[in-house]
């Protein structure tokens, strides 16, 4: 399947988790230590910015988050421009900018972080989130591929054992180093 498909799903997904944030939220703790839920909206939304850069061969740069005051507004506009980048042609193609990794690989990494976070941010907050099943699918394969690489970098932390009833997403989460049942 396409990956704008998948992008386009998985904002489908994150959108009402974002949507449903109050002001009281933004200062609970998520499954991501170094993030309260306010500091992992920056996050998310930075990484959506930066990735349309990437899409289009350009350099980002995540060597720090800036504040967007104006998530509530710019995520649903910011996301939708993702999904437009990598739908365009030759998005998937050559090397992504200086992440100097297949483009294919970095729009994955993409979809990964907007479905993860888009997870974090449901838990931290109280609500359910279950990805789209194909792009279940396809981040279930990326974190198979990347998990090696993902671990050394620090983008996962060891895998968890997930419980013997879990769903194939917690089995995912789990397999990011995560706690897939996570509460504060």
């Amino acid at each position: 399947m396409k990956l704008s498909v998948l992008l386009d799903r998985a904002r489908d997904h994150a959108l009402p988790v974002i949507a449903t944030i109050t002001d009281d939220d933004l200062t609970k703790p998520t499954p991501c230590a170094d993030y309260d839920v306010r500091a992992l909206l920056d996050h998310l939304l930075h990484v959506v910015v930066e990735f349309q850069k990437l899409a289009v061969k350009q350099d980002a740069d995540f060597s720090s988050t800036p504040h967007y005051p104006d998530w509530r507004e710019r995520y649903p506009v910011e996301s939708a421009e993702l999904v437009e980048a990598w739908g365009q042609p030759g998005a998937d193609e050559g090397i992504a900018g200086n992440m100097k990794m297949p483009a294919s690989v970095v729009g994955g990494l993409a979809l990964l972080d907007l479905t993860i976070h888009a997870s974090d941010l449901a838990q931290a907050t109280g609500q359910r989130f279950e990805p789209d099943p194909e792009v279940l699918t396809a981040v279930d394969g990326l974190v198979e591929q990347m998990g090696p690489t993902a671990l050394e970098w620090n983008v996962f932390k060891a895998p968890t054992e997930p419980p013997a009833d879990a769903t194939a997403f917690e089995r995912l989460l789990a397999k990011t180093g995560r706690d897939p049942r996570w509460s504060a």
